[in-house]
């Protein structure tokens, strides 16, 4: 077997992933590679700097030896050389202008300058690659400085040993160094522990929050309990918080669902059983020579029949789900008229509501034809207007104006039904989980399970469902558009039966 599939059976067994660095120690590795970086940009300058100070402070007593000498009209060979050693020096002189004059020179003067410094024109990065090449270079140099006089002879020209200046910064370069290192360990500590406090113990928290959860979503004690922080951190504890809420209340609203499908199920077969008994009784009474019983037993045969499909769509949804639409043409009055007949509403086409009653208007054109299943179509209407009903028979004031208007319009290949009624209309809290089951119910003790119905077969058809209009009551608007035909295929079809 090949490494690849190797790992590839290792995840499916559910094997952890192979950790890497930790993040505390990625934060230690960055702090102490950040403050390092941001000690060696002071300690490199630092040691520039204390190399400068004590070129000035030879080209000072540079100054103090020409004053001095200047005033003795034959300086004697050996305060020359006494002066000189004072200095670690070798070759003093003052230029004036044009003219060079020579203040002191050792007996043996050097054969050549290793470096000169101009402290007239200062060059931080150049002055700062020197210090550092005087510190891991021990050969001796002979170093020309060159600078202003303090006392005004002019311009001074010295050349001086590069050994003193060297010890003494290597000295201040430990030191330094051994201060840095403190600072350094000092900072890195308390920049790592307050990172850590900050940081990376929240998210220790979030991590150990989720794993906890994860272990037993449905136990409310396991949701994670924000602290009252207001920066990220915080906003990630309260926003993890609510998903937990949301997981844990879908997972125990998908349980009652789970308990509740059982039980459908088993009064599903129980109610089978009842009506097709009395679709035999249906069957016997089709033979009654009653004029009244043969106008109404086809309507009985129906309903039942519709029932029974009813029943075992119940049982396969409970598997699989709604089924697609059977989508026909249909005669959209008709349809709308056999759902007022069903719950018994009294069908007026006028203005001429009996008080007390529930005026049925049907208000679409008898061509009106819609590209729908007609099962599905009907149970969408059926429990539109039984909720419309419902909201009306709440308040039975004769005052109230109680009407529910079907209409139905054609806009090109676009199907539009409304179910507009006059009752007390959708409470606000309700409009935000309208079509969504157990949760978007309208009347007190209601499941919302209806309008969840409602929406899952009409986005079966391609159409939408909403609450339309801010008016008195509430008007539900179903938009079904047509099914597009192929023309391609049809084509091809007509070509293979010729």
């Amino acid at each position: 077997m090949t490494r690849a599939a190797d790992e590839q059976t290792t995840e499916r067994a559910g094997a952890r992933p192979r950790q890497g660095l930790r993040l505390s120690t990625k934060l230690v590795a960055l702090t102490a590679l950040f403050v390092i970086v941001a000690e060696i940009l002071v300690f490199v300058p630092s040691i520039a700097h204390f190399r400068i100070n004590r070129l000035s402070e030879a080209l000072v007593r540079a100054d103090l030896v020409v004053t001095t000498l200047s005033g003795a009209p034959d300086p004697d060979r050996r305060l020359q050389d006494r002066l000189l050693d004072e200095m670690n020096a070798s070759v003093i002189s003052v230029r004036q202008g044009n003219m060079r004059r020579l203040v002191a020179v050792a007996e043996t003067p050097p054969s050549r300058v290793d470096r000169t410094v101009d402290l007239e024109q200062p060059d931080a990065w150049r002055w700062s690659m020197a210090a550092l090449a005087m510190l891991f270079d021990a050969d001796e140099e002979n170093i020309r400085v060159v600078g202003p006089s303090r006392v005004g002879v002019g311009q001074l020209d010295l050349v001086v040993s590069s050994v003193p200046i060297r010890a003494a910064t290597v000295r201040f370069a430990t030191n330094l160094a051994m201060v840095s290192a403190g600072l350094l360990a000092l900072v890195a500590v308390t920049v790592f522990f307050v990172l850590r406090h900050m940081f990376v113990a929240p998210l220790a928290r979030l991590t150990q929050a989720m794993a906890r959860f994860a272990e037993d979503p449905e136990d409310p004690e396991r949701i994670i309990r924000p602290r009252p922080r207001h920066d990220e951190i915080g906003d990630a504890e309260r926003r993890l918080a609510d998903l937990q809420t949301q997981v844990a209340d879908s997972l125990a609203q998908k349980r009652h669902l789970a308990d509740l499908g059982v039980a459908v199920s088993k009064i599903n077969h129980d109610l089978r059983n009842m009506l097709a008994a009395a679709q035999l009784v249906t069957d016997r009474l089709s033979t009654a020579p009653d004029g009244t019983v043969q106008r109404f037993v086809p309507k009985l045969v129906a309903t039942l029949d519709r029932a029974i499909g009813y029943s075992r769509a119940v049982l396969d949804y409970g598997k699989a789900g709604e089924a697609p639409p059977a989508r026909r043409l249909i005669a959209a009055r008709r349809l709308v008229e056999d759902v007022g007949e069903m719950l018994g509403l009294s069908r007026r086409d006028g203005d001429d509501d009996a008080p007390g009653e529930i005026a049925f208007v049907v208000d679409v054109d008898k061509g009106l034809e819609i590209d729908a299943d007609p099962d599905q179509l009907f149970r969408v209407l059926l429990n539109l207007v039984r909720n419309a009903r419902q909201a009306l028979d709440a308040d039975a004031d004769p005052a109230l104006v109680r009407r529910i208007t079907v209409a139905g319009r054609r806009q090109g290949t676009v199907v539009t039904l409304s179910v507009v009624d006059t009752g007390p209309g959708v409470p606000q809290r309700a409009r935000e989980n309208l079509f969504r089951p157990f949760q978007g119910g309208v009347r007190a003790g209601g499941t919302g399970l209806g309008l969840a119905i409602c929406a899952e077969l009409v986005r079966a058809h391609g159409g939408t469902i909403e609450l339309a209009g801010d008016g008195p009551g509430a008007t539900f608007a179903i938009t079904i558009a047509d099914r597009v035909i192929d023309l391609g295929s049809v084509e091809r079809k007509r070509r293979s039966t010729s």
